[in-house]
């Protein structure tokens, strides 16, 4: 799958439907930002949550948006392996699936920050 083109079309989905019901859009935006900002869990630990619940609901959307910021603040192949593991292990074999292609989203936004840089 190409994962950016996948980022793009998701991104380009969310505008339209922004701009079909702003309303409840801008409602379900503030909600993320105040569950982001808040709480005692830094934002970094709080992605790593949304990717294994991501990847356990099957949501390639989810794992593409969740993917794009954990790479923008660091997220090591490691740590996204050990949360692709506790995924597997509460979602068994689809959850394995869905956590192959949330690794090989990974290796796609990394390499393409690593472009962007050069």
């Amino acid at each position: 799958m190409d994962w950016t083109a996948k980022r793009d079309t998701t991104k380009d989905q969310l505008k339209r439907l922004n701009k079909a019901i702003p309303e409840a859009t801008k409602a379900f935006g503030a909600l993320g930002k105040a569950v982001k900002e808040g709480g005692t869990l830094d934002f970094k630990t709080k992605e790593f949550v949304a990717l294994g619940i991501a990847v356990a609901t099957r949501c390639e959307a989810c794992i593409v948006l969740h993917m794009e910021a954990l790479v923008r603040v660091g997220a090591t192949r490691d740590e996204v392996g050990d949360v692709l593991a506790m995924a597997i292990q509460m979602g068994g074999g689809p959850a394995m699936m869905y956590a192959a292609a949330a690794m090989e989203c990974y290796d796609q936004l990394t390499e393409e920050k690593a472009q962007a840089v050069e």
